[in-house]
């Protein structure tokens, strides 16, 4: 059993990544955000993936990253599911990285890891593990003609990585059309990616880099949703405090406290299934594919209820457009159906336990 607490290391580094987050990712600035065009902040995401290096946590120092490991990575999306930051990790980061370290492709992933270049791996962001519809895409002669629709952090990419029929290929966004669709996540924005003839690169054959691209982001997603969660009840609990009806802080009416103790009581187990699924990850272990998927079947949950708490909980403000609580709920919503939904990996895990479908 892998040690699931955090080490010295990643808490320097989540005292890093918070303190950042903290001075450029203040929830002011990302709600005024959603209302620009632009697709992420850009800044924001210099600072998170060049500056401070997050963009090559899990590359080998040989390939031009950290040297780090997923369990490092996982911290780092545990903040920035907290900030709820407009940035394109998930896309460039987790899926691309993934896809490129399977794949055994140096020279995109050195770009990447040093944050010199954004790359998304060209799939719906519904897609979960072990389901890649490669029929979508067409290879012939080098080029590639079909369309991949509703693509995470597809507006932010200099180059997307495509599954086609027969195998991975690297394209150049330049050369494919990118037609921004309505996301509940202002957040985290989606495209539809039309590609006609566009010149590719075969980078892996087969579909191995993507299946274990989308393992490793369903991982790393369980522990945004850990952060997104903790957030939630964090300021709820500082409202609670705060917030006086009928003469008394409302925090001290029994109903709500029952209610958070056990929102609490789910957070830590939250924590526990994220954390064992980032360890299983970086080591490669055999149980990587039934931690994923317990980590998915869980947390999504989790992170949908904490956030609907709290904007129950805050009151009519809570449903207001000026306070955070509608970006933490949609965000949640959002992943909540991004990488597989809670039923589809709980089918997943009957399949990999050995139980005899419904």
């Amino acid at each position: 059993m892998s040690d699931l607490l955090y080490s010295e290391i990643e808490n320097d580094l989540r005292a890093g990544v918070r303190g950042l987050l903290d001075d450029k990712c203040a929830w002011p600035d990302v709600l005024a955000g959603t209302e620009r065009d632009e697709p992420y902040d850009a800044a924001l995401w210099r600072a998170v993936a060049a500056e401070l290096g997050c963009a090559g946590l899990p590359v080998p120092e040989a390939q031009g990253g950290a040297g780090a490991t997923w369990r490092e990575t996982a911290v780092t999306m545990e903040e920035l599911g907290r900030a709820v930051a407009p940035v394109p990790f998930l896309g460039s980061a987790v899926l691309a990285t993934a896809a490129l370290l399977a794949a055994g492709e140096e020279e995109l992933l050195a770009g990447l890891a040093a944050g010199d270049r954004t790359a998304v791996l060209a799939v719906s962001f519904s897609t979960s593990p072990g389901v890649v519809l490669r029929e979508a895409v067409h290879a012939e002669d080098g080029r590639l003609t079909g369309r991949v629709t509703s693509v995470a952090d597809g507006l932010a990419a200099d180059v997307l990585l495509v599954p086609a029929q027969d195998g991975l290929y690297a394209v150049d966004a330049a050369d494919v059309t990118r037609t921004p669709v309505t996301s509940l996540d202002m957040t985290r924005r989606l495209c539809d990616v039309e590609l006609s003839g566009a010149p590719a690169r075969l980078v892996a054959p087969g579909d191995a880099a993507e299946r274990h691209a989308l393992t490793v982001g369903a991982a790393m997603l369980a522990s945004e949703q850990l952060g997104l969660a903790e957030k939630c009840l964090e300021i709820t609990v500082e409202y609670l405090k705060t917030r006086y009806q009928f003469g008394r802080p409302v925090g001290s009416y029994q109903g709500l406290k029952h209610r958070l103790a056990d929102l609490w009581t789910s957070i830590t187990q939250a924590r526990a299934v994220a954390r064992y699924a980032a360890a299983c990850v970086a080591a490669g272990d055999t149980d990587t594919d039934i931690a994923v998927a317990v980590a998915q079947a869980h947390c999504s949950a989790v992170a949908v209820r904490a956030a609907e708490e709290c904007v129950q909980m805050h009151g009519g403000i809570g449903f207001t457009w000026e306070h955070p609580a509608h970006l933490y709920l949609k965000r949640a919503k959002s992943l909540s159906i991004a990488l597989g939904t809670a039923d589809r990996h709980r089918a997943t895990l009957a399949a990999l336990v050995g139980l005899p479908p419904a």
